[in-house]
This record gives structure tokens, C-alpha cells and sequence, in this order.
């Protein structure tokens, strides 16, 4: 079984209207189903073979951490003064930078309330897709339990199942106690979750959730974690990511050996795997149910964001962590570097030669520094 990916053509990739066309269609759902027909594999062979993958283990299971008891709790937040502060980390102004011709526009007649409104949105947004992303990534986790066959890889993904759970919780609770609303899952991080879901060959779970979505999501907060002043997110985003840095070296480590053993064709596969992710990833930070909530036309509203140089550099940053990783795989230049070419396209090729998570991920250990300096 393979995913339900349509690769998109290269000159279909910034359309707009393509963007747009994609939508949540179950936003009131409670539950959503995905059929996932992947086998689950017992190995009878318990040595521990993976030197890499033990160390790994090792480290996860000395820097877990408690929600309620390492987070506090008690810091009060106000939301408008969060939005406020965001905005002129962001730019000095307001949500579009300086170079955003705003006369004529809707915005041009917007009040300070508006602005500090749209900000408390994004807020909102954002950290639900936070919540919704860890919630894909505890299913697929949990997946790769069953899947992976490999004893040490099993080991290592049986705690990030009980980190991606404390994520969901820590998110869930800071949107219910801090924030002052949910957003649903956008439509295309719920289209990308549900391919790697369904999609039965075990690496593409790994390449999926933990080389791109886990990959952006590490590089996502730490853009948050660099902009925002509020100590609770700030803490709690600190230690998110160091997990995160853990969850996208545990792919890396592992598609790096069985990589080794496909041929050209299932290469190529994995490529356009990746590259269709990367462009669901980047959509999907277009935050189009925020214009929507805010009554704006959000075809508009997209066409200045996309004007915005501030934003293309946000959007590129995006992909900081996922670009090198990819480069680590082999997957940039297999072949005739279809990817590599695509990444050109993208405006992202140049994160090739920054620090993959492999080598990185002891660094972001924030909850091992905390405990050091206690």
C-alpha cells in the first residue's frame, strides 16, 4: 500500500487558488478515522545491535519530564500583551512588515484593537496546530512501535510515545488554562498526518512524521521560543524541543541504515515523498482559518502575506532542520538530485550544510542543562 499523494507539479506549488481549494471538512468531528494497514512485527532477536540507537535510549529515558511538576503553572498570561510584544518582535508594526502596501486594504482601516485581536488568533492557532501536530506524531510513534523491526528502534519509540503524549497534554492544557480558544486541524496538516498514517511501509512513517514533521515542528518552536517574553511557553517550549531534537535524530539514525539497502526507484519514491510534505508543511503555516475567524477575504489577506519578505524569511526558517536531515539521508542528490532541485525551487537549499538533528540533538538538551544547574 503506498499513500494517497498527488505529487504537485512544480509550477502548481505557490498557487493560491490551488492552496485555498484545500479545507477542513469535519471541523465539528470529534473523532476522525484513518485506516492504517501496516503489519506489526515481533523480532525474536534481543541483542542489542544499534550503538547509535542504544545512546539514544539512554538519553530519553534520563530527560523525561513532568508536566505538572517541572512547569509552572501559576504564571498568569495576558494575551494582549503577548500579541502586542509579538508583533514588534516581529516587525516593529504590525503583522505585515513595512514593505506590505496596506492602502486600499481592509487592514488600512483597521484599529490597534483589531491588530491586538488578529495577534490573540494567531496565538491561538498556532498552538493548536502544536496540539494537533504532537497528536499525529503520538500515533505514528506508537505505529513505528508496532512496525519497526528492530529491537533498539522499538525501545527508543516506546518513549517517544510517552513524550508525544506529555506534548499533547502540555499543549492541550496552556490553550485551555493560558490561551482563549481552539482552532481545528488545518486542512493540510490533517491531509499530510493522515498519508503517513495510512501509508504501510514502516520508513514512511519515520520520513513522514519524524525527518518532516517533527523536523519543521523543531525548528517552529524554536522560532516561538526566540520571539516570545512569556516565561511559562518560553520554559515549556525550551523543553519540547529538547525531545524533538531526540525524535528527528531517532529517524535520522534509522533511515540512514535501511536507506542504504533501496534501490533508485523506492529512492525516488521517498523523494517526492518528502517534497510533497515539505509543501503541506509550508501551507499550512498560511494560517488561513485565522483570516477567515477574523472576517477578512482571506485570498486578500494571503496575497499581502505572501508579499511580505519577513514572512518568505519565516517561511525558510521553516525548513532549517528538515533540509540538512535530508542531505544526512542521501536523499538531496540521489539519482539525478530531483530533490535538490526542488528545494532549489522552494528557496530552502541553502540549510543543506547546517548541523543535522543527529549531531545536534545533545545541545538542545534543556532539560539535562536545568537539572545540572539545580
Amino acid at each position: 500500500m503506498t499513500t494517497n499523494f498527488e505529487l504537485i507539479g512544480r509550477d502548481d506549488v505557490d498557487d493560491l487558488e490551488a492552496i485555498l481549494s484545500i479545507s477542513n471538512s469535519d471541523v465539528d468531528a470529534i473523532v476522525h478515522t484513518v485506516r492504517a494497514e501496516a503489519d506489526s512485527l515481533f523480532t525474536w532477536d534481543y541483542a542489542r545491535s544499534r550503538p547509535a540507537l542504544i545512546k539514544l535510549y539512554e538519553k530519553a529515558k534520563t530527560s523525561q519530564w513532568n508536566a505538572e511538576t517541572d512547569l509552572d503553572w501559576s504564571i498568569e498570561v495576558d494575551q494582549a500583551a503577548v500579541a502586542l510584544a509579538n508583533q514588534v518582535q516581529m516587525n516593529g508594526t504590525e503583522v505585515f512588515g513595512e514593505n506590505v502596501e496596506l492602502k486600499g486594504t481592509v487592514f488600512s482601516t483597521w484599529t490597534e484593537d483589531q491588530w491586538i485581536q488578529l495577534g490573540i488568533e494567531m496565538q491561538n492557532w498556532s498552538l493548536s496546530q502544536f496540539m494537533h501536530g504532537e497528536q499525529g506524531a503520538l500515533i505514528c510513534t506508537a505505529q513505528i512501535v508496532e512496525t519497526v523491526p528492530w529491537i533498539d528502534a522499538k525501545y527508543y519509540a516506546a518513549t517517544q510515545v510517552m513524550d508525544e503524549a506529555r506534548h499533547v497534554e502540555v499543549f492541550a492544557k496552556y490553550l485551555d488554562t493560558k490561551l482563549s480558544g481552539h482552532y481545528p486541524i488545518n486542512a493540510h496538516l490533517e491531509m499530510l498526518l493522515d498519508d503517513i498514517i495510512a501509508d504501510s511501509r514502516w520508513d514512511m512513517t519515520y520520513l513522514g512524521m519524524q525527518i518532516m514533521v517533527e523536523g519543521l515542528a523543531l525548528a517552529a518552536f524554536g522560532f516561538m521560543h526566540q520571539m516570545t517574553t512569556e516565561p511559562l511557553l518560553k520554559k515549556l517550549l525550551r523543553y519540547v524541543m529538547s525531545d524533538e531534537a531526540r525524535h528527528v535524530a531517532f529517524g535520522v539514525l534509522s533511515l540512514q541504515e535501511f536507506y542504504k539497502e533501496l534501490n533508485s526507484k523506492e529512492i525516488r519514491e521517498r523523494q517526492e515523498f518528502a517534497f510533497e510534505a515539505a509543501v503541506r508543511m509550508r501551507d499550512r503555516f498560511l494560517q488561513q482559518e485565522v483570516w477567515e475567524r477574523m472576517g477578512v477575504d482571506v485570498k486578500e489577506a494571503l496575497t499581502l502575506v505572501l508579499q511580505d519578505p519577513s514572512r518568505k524569511e519565516f517561511q525558510n526558517i521553516l525548513f532549517s532542520k528538515i533540509v540538512p536531515n535530508c542531505k544526512k539521508l542521501g536523499l538531496l542528490d540521489a539519482g539525478d538530485g530531483w530533490l535538490r532541485e526542488r528545494f532549489t525551487e522552494l528557496g530552502v537549499i541553502q540549510f543543506e550544510d547546517w548541523a543535522d538533528t543527529e549531531t545536534e540533538y545533545a545541545d538542545l538538551d534543556e532539560v539535562a542543562r536545568d537539572r545540572a544547574t539545580a
